[in-house]
């Protein structure tokens, strides 16, 4: 849309409209205006996968693995084509507007939305989020850029004041997101939190940088409910509320436009914004039209991508494993049944399948070797009502009844639904109590446990014995506290086995309290010793075992950070256990973000997952057994333990959260430390070896970029692929650096014997420092080291490079292996 085409469009509106235009419709829509052709806009959540406007089950969504595991892959163009089916399941469901990729950095490893965000590292984290938003915006549909800015930490996140340093905020954490508007994003979302005070929503940082210097054109969309202000927000470089129909602008502004407190121009500003947006995904014009692959297709891709992003921490030659020799193999572990797939909070679908590591371990085994699951100790709390265990009372079908009364107890809805996973039911006008009910049919006698999920007045009995009864008050604002993971209230009853029971669970409903609600049931746990013990006796007879431990939706989700590393309930005892017991055991890591592993060096192989979405099992089991390599490289340092990590802070004080360490998170603190964590940033091992043969560095290019052409050879017997990783260091420095600094990378294969090079693209911009007193980029003339090999803590090659008074880089030689 040219901007003579822009300003005859803004012509046929007034100010009334223009201002109707920045505040959504609804929580998921933006307004239509038939003056202009516009319809309205649909957003969705959508880092892991594209949710659509509504909670719905029976509307399922492709998975993808989450964010950490995306950032493991160091590869664009697998990126690229997962953006693309983010895109195509945005069209499917009339999806405009993707809200993701989400480019906060992981400064802690006790962050609780760790899960969704791509690494520690500005530069991975950069590249990778222009990949996915290449990639979703090549088929028309809009990617989001968020949490804009310094938003790395879940706990008070609507009030936080974080306290960062200039220098900082321009190199770190400010960085991804200029890369991503260099890749051409078309909506940047402001943060619940503040920055030296100011919320993001009114913050200069709208302006400058984002659209003063880095001229990005789109539109600047709130995080759902952070705009509290009605002038601060309209004159600062924010532009769209969500969501709505109620917010702080609508009349208001109109009325501070009319006093002339807000200036008209600022208001044409966001509106030309959103028609611009609109004229991009089709919302002007007819609807971009972008063919769906088939889902067959799209699996393949996310079984693929399962693999790409898997981790091979450690293995003592006990990986691949050979399906055809295999007699026996112990499962061991509640994940193996029941997988992490996906994080908790808000980025949350329904998936379209699932594919266990049990079940997909089974099936490659039929006929050929013994399966055995022993699950090992209950981890979880009470898992949602669901089939086949519960019926919906009505029909008779596995699952739940979910109705909806009136204040007379009249039913105005009433619904099938396969769990009692956070329901969010319609509201008809007079709606007054949300009631849920199954029966159910107890495989075990005992003590079982129930909760029912949500905010005020609750009840749920049991065959009409009253097992939670209570006025709960909503004490959060927090929106993913509200209408996504609601606590749960928990009590007791005892079962027979055989005799169905019925559960019902009824929530008044109250303004401000969200309507999200859910109702648990599990039977007595098993003693964890006794677990333990049938899980080693499995594994002391069997020919291999495979342990699945990781987090749980209590361990790690959006609104709460972590506390601990540790991994929940007595994961580790069973790992120890199992470990004892067969010298042959692979432990399986599901979880988003770094866990403590005691007992890795006790392991034949340990294999990192991450949270791998929908083909999990299919994924894993082309990796155990060889028919693909782990590809994936660490995008975030693991230490050996909490105490060791250099920087843990999550929780402000006093309302101030302070990023005192710096330029130095992730690998750059724990070099600056001189410490050696368990697993450096990017490491990974495949199912071949790797030599490092030499480095040479070129003069700069037109526009400063150099390439660094690494020479590396595959010494193993299989084919394999490599990440060749380039630091950056400057030890004379006159002004504070990192110890070292990513500046680049490449991947390379090779087969058995052969010699491959490595091109990685070394831009200007590497070099470069933000002066405070000078306002802008400085690059230090003198000597660079140029660092090269697999992960920042292995670096056997090394070169130079010498920036020259008048800023004109040269290369300065090439050396050999060291030792």
């Amino acid at each position: 849309m040219t901007h003579e085409e822009l300003t005859r469009l803004l012509d046929k509106l007034d100010l009334d409209q223009k201002v109707r235009l920045l505040t959504g419709t609804t929580n998921w829509r933006t307004a239509d205006e038939p003056a202009v052709g516009l319809r309205g806009m649909t957003m969705s959540d959508g880092p892991a996968g594209v949710r659509g406007p509504t909670w719905d089950e029976t509307d399922t969504s492709l998975l993808l693995p989450c964010a950490s595991a995306i950032g493991a892959m160091w590869d664009d163009d697998l990126v690229g084509e997962l953006g693309s089916v983010l895109a195509a399941e945005a069209r499917r469901k009339g999806v405009d507007v993707v809200l993701a990729p989400t480019l906060n950095l992981h400064r802690s490893p006790l962050g609780g939305r760790h899960f969704e965000c791509f690494s520690e590292d500005p530069e991975l984290t950069g590249r990778t989020g222009a990949a996915l938003v290449r990639g979703i915006q090549a088929h028309g549909v809009a990617a989001t850029a968020k949490h804009y800015v310094a938003n790395d930490s879940e706990t008070d996140r609507l009030t936080v004041d974080v306290k960062v340093d200039e220098r900082t905020l321009r190199e770190v954490y400010l960085a991804p997101f200029e890369a991503a508007v260099r890749a051409g994003v078309w909506l940047v979302m402001s943060g619940y939190n503040r920055v030296d005070g100011v919320p993001l929503t009114e913050s200069p940082l709208l302006a400058r940088p984002l659209k003063d210097e880095w001229h990005f054109d789109g539109v600047v969309v709130s995080d759902w409910g952070a705009v509290r202000s009605t002038e601060a927000s309209a004159r600062a470089a924010q532009d769209l509320v969500m969501p709505g129909p109620a917010g702080p602008w609508g009349d208001a502004l109109v009325r501070a436009v009319e006093d002339g407190r807000v200036p008209s121009a600022v208001v044409d500003d966001k509106a030309g914004r959103l028609l611009r947006l609109a004229d991009r995904v089709g919302a002007l014009h007819r609807p971009t039209t972008l063919p769906t692959p088939p889902r067959q297709e799209a699996r393949a891709l996310l079984r693929r991508a399962v693999a790409a992003g898997s981790v091979l921490l450690g293995n003592r030659g006990v990986l691949p494993l050979d399906p055809a020799t295999l007699t026996s193999v112990a499962v061991i572990g509640a994940h193996a049944a029941e997988p992490r797939v996906q994080g908790g909070g808000s980025a949350a679908v329904h998936p379209h399948r699932v594919t266990t590591p049990l079940d997909a371990l089974r099936a490659d085994l039929a006929g050929t070797a013994r399966v055995v699951h022993a699950p090992g100790p209950a981890l979880t709390a009470p898992p949602p009502l669901s089939a086949p265990a519960c019926r919906d009372p009505h029909t008779g079908r596995g699952g739940v009844r979910l109705r909806v009364l009136d204040g007379d107890g009249r039913e105005l809805y009433a619904g099938h639904h396969r769990t009692g996973r956070r329901l969010e039911p319609p509201l008809p006008p007079g709606a007054r109590t949300v009631e849920i009910s199954a029966l159910l049919h107890p495989g075990t006698g005992g003590e079982w446990t129930f909760g029912v999920g949500g905010f005020g007045r609750m009840t749920l009995t049991v065959d009409g014995h009253p097992v939670v009864d209570g006025v709960f008050p909503c004490v959060s604002d927090d929106p993913a506290v509200v209408h996504v993971n609601p606590p749960c209230h928990y009590g007791t009853a005892r079962l027979t086995a055989g005799r169905p029971v019925l559960v019902l669970a009824r929530r008044e409903l109250a303004d401000g309290t969200g309507r999200a609600t859910l109702v648990t049931a599990a039977p007595p746990r098993p003693d964890p010793a006794a677990a333990i013990r049938e899980a080693a006796e499995a594994a002391r007879t069997a020919e291999v075992a495979l342990v699945f431990v990781g987090t749980t939706p209590h361990s790690e989700s959006e609104g709460r950070d972590r506390t601990t590393l540790a991994l929940p309930g007595h994961q580790d005892a069973l790992v120890r256990a199992v470990t004892a017991a067969n010298p042959r055991t692979v432990v399986v890591v599901n979880s988003g973000a770094p866990v403590e592993m005691p007992w890795r060096a006790d392991a034949a192989a340990v294999l990192l997952t991450w949270l791998p979405g929908q083909e999990a099992g299919s994924g894993l089991a082309d990796v155990l057994f060889g028919r693909t390599e782990p590809g994936g490289r660490l995008p975030t340092t693991w230490g050996t333990c909490l105490a060791d990590t250099p920087v843990t802070t999550t929780r402000p004080e006093e309302g101030v959260l302070r990023y005192g360490e710096g330029l130095h998170i992730g690998h750059r603190a724990w070099l600056r430390a001189g410490r050696r964590p368990a697993y450096w940033f990017g490491h990974g091992l495949g199912y071949t070896t790797w030599a490092y043969r030499a480095a040479a560095v070129s003069a700069p290019a037109q526009g400063g970029v150099r390439t660094v052409s690494v020479r590396v050879r595959n010494t193993g017997r299989r084919r394999g692929r490599e990440v060749v990783q380039v630091y950056l260091a400057r030890p004379a420095s006159a002004v504070e650096r990192p110890y070292r600094w990513l500046a680049g990378y490449a991947a390379v294969e090779a087969a058995p014997g052969e010699t491959a090079t490595a091109v990685v693209r070394i831009p200007d911009r590497a070099l470069r420092h933000w002066s405070t007193e000078e306002r802008g980029w400085r690059t230090e003339p003198g000597g660079y080291e140029v660092h090269v090999g697999p992960s920042a803590g292995e670096l056997p090659l090394t070169a130079s490079v010498e920036v020259p008074a008048e800023g004109s880089p040269r290369a300065a030689g090439e050396r050999l292996p060291r030792g």
